[in-house]
């Protein structure tokens, strides 16, 4: 064979295998763009809700370097998609902006994002808001959405019009479907002129009863509209809030149960619970003729609570609990390839700043000074946690790990 032929031979195969087939692995690896269908649903891209908010309001914005930090904490724990909610503060840039460092600085890191704009109503927050019409910020929310979409192409995959905006016990905010879908109708256009990704997606992240999935008032032809034109569905599930709400699924009359035995028991009807009602969802799309993802949006479980949900309450809240709720969910979701945005991975106490032991401050599978809930312990053992911090403190395990502590916490549900 002659030499003239060998490299024509060579040519030829790095033409058909295509440029990149002569190009540096790494590269490769790096700088492929992935598709929303690739990481949605996939257990190896593990998904997760993050605001990297740490003071009592959120006009303390955390810094780049207090958002890397984080990043890299989740990024050790297995997760891949985060999921923010507004784009109205600086957070959602500054994460955007750090995933985009940490890239740069590491060719292994890799990390997507599902960007929120916050979408409320007229008079929102005030005595007397006007369902029917839209705040006037929601315009400039999904434009600055879709102006960091375009920047960081290769991070945003998802942009979610709305966050529980069409439920109605958000009764300060809440909009009706025809709005959400009128700002879904646009970027599905954009998308089409290419002047957005078209490996962007676009939802709405809302509670499963917003989707079809709760009463009749909610079925409206600008929610059927809606549903054809997202390219899947987030839906929100919460059996945590409905120990309280509606707890028909939470007590039980077994005698025979040891105090964990029960707990189990319980929890095992929660994830069965949180099931039926992304089922109803499911069931409301087949009516329209309709198959499309499904994910959840947004579930979690509170490790405190002083109110409705501890001592006094429902006794849904502790460690314990949230761990077996954690495992169980993501045991679900990762058979049925359902993506399961966790509500959270870090505690935030600006959303109760004036009660410390409020619930919503403590869904985080980390504390605020970076501990790990028991739900993360196993990967403390195995020292995934090794070299990161928190607010200058390593990641160690909480109650100093031990489990007998977090037993003497836990709250059996209370019998009917």
């Amino acid at each position: 064979m002659s030499s003239h032929w060998f490299k024509y031979s060579v040519w030829a195969l790095c033409l058909i295998m295509g440029i990149f087939a002569c190009s540096d692995p790494k590269e490769m690896k790096t700088h492929r763009d992935k598709h929303p269908e690739e990481i949605l649903g996939n257990p190896n891209y593990q998904a997760i809700s993050y605001g990297g908010y740490r003071g009592l309001s959120r006009d303390t914005q955390p810094s780049l370097d207090e958002l890397k930090e984080d990043l890299l904490i989740m990024h050790a724990a297995g997760f891949r998609i985060l999921r923010t909610y507004n784009v109205h503060f600086p957070h959602a840039e500054n994460t955007l902006r750090a995933i985009k460092e940490l890239k740069t600085e590491n060719d292994e890191f890799e990390m997507y994002v599902m960007l929120g704009a916050w979408i409320s109503c007229q008079a929102a927050f005030t005595e007397l808001p006007n369902h029917q019409f839209e705040n006037v910020a929601n315009e400039d929310e999904v434009k600055e959405a879709v102006r960091l979409a375009k920047e960081y192409p290769d991070i945003v995959k998802i942009i979610a019009i709305g966050n529980e905006a069409m439920v109605h016990w958000a009764a300060s905010y809440f909009v009706e479907p025809g709005i959400i879908l009128k700002y879904v109708e646009q970027l599905q256009e954009m998308k089409s002129k290419g002047e957005l990704p078209k490996n962007l997606w676009v939802t709405s992240s809302d509670n499963f009863a917003s989707w079809g999935g709760g009463s009749e008032d909610y079925h409206k032809e600008d929610l059927n509209a809606l549903i054809k034109a997202v390219d899947y569905l987030s839906v929100h599930t919460y059996p945590f809030h409905d120990t309280h709400y509606n707890p028909v699924f939470w007590h039980s009359n077994d005698s025979s149960a040891s105090e964990t035995e029960d707990i189990e028991n319980a929890m095992n009807r929660a994830v069965d619970y949180a099931k039926q009602q992304y089922l109803s969802v499911l069931e409301y799309t087949r009516k329209l003729g309709v198959e499309k993802p499904i994910h959840i949006g947004e579930t979690g479980w509170a490790s405190v609570s002083q109110g409705l949900y501890g001592d006094n309450g429902s006794h849904a809240a502790d460690e314990y609990k949230q761990a077996l709720y954690y495992q169980k969910i993501r045991d679900w979701t990762n058979k049925d390839s359902i993506s399961c945005f966790y509500f959270e991975a870090f505690d935030e106490q600006w959303k109760d700043p004036n009660h410390t032991d409020g619930s919503e401050n403590h869904f985080g599978l980390f504390t605020l000074d970076g501990q790990a809930k028991l739900t993360l312990w196993p990967m403390v053992d195995k020292g995934i946690f090794d070299g990161l911090s928190r607010n200058g403190n390593a990641i160690s395990k909480t109650f100093n790990g031990d489990k007998d502590s977090i037993l003497n916490y836990i709250l059996r549900p209370i019998k009917r």
